[in-house]
């Protein structure tokens, strides 16, 4: 059960953090943003990122071995990486309809599936 609450916190964790790292990029296509400046901007995106915080920390404290969750630090790491590609690739393919996912994108996630398989290999 625990397992499932870390992953599920990440997955939040890594909307917020998504939309903190990338989300300013489509401020200026909304009204009440487009006169913000870079540094209204970073400030709100930091707002953002706070609550990427609230779910993260609890993910890692919940999720880690030696607080009695399922997962080493390794896998933790690995884990929160996928999910966050995972969240990346679902938000830029939403909100940036320019971009798109090529084969190369696909053999890296591959290579991202392999690397959760060898950290969880015993």
């Amino acid at each position: 059960m625990k397992g499932f609450i870390t992953i599920g916190l990440l997955i939040l964790s890594n909307v917020f953090m998504t939309l903190a790292w990338y989300g300013h990029l489509k401020f200026k296509e909304w009204k009440w943003f487009e006169g913000a400046g870079l540094v209204a901007i970073v400030f709100i995106s930091w707002g953002l990122a706070l609550f990427e915080y609230f779910f993260q920390v609890p993910a890692n404290r919940i999720g880690f071995r030696e607080n009695g969750g399922p997962f080493s630090l390794m896998q933790l790491k690995v884990i929160q990486e996928v999910i966050t590609l995972v969240v990346f690739v679902g938000f830029s393919l939403l909100f940036f309809k320019g971009e798109s996912f090529k084969w190369n994108h696909a053999v890296g996630f591959c290579f991202l599936v392999l690397a959760v398989y060898f950290i969880f290999k015993k």
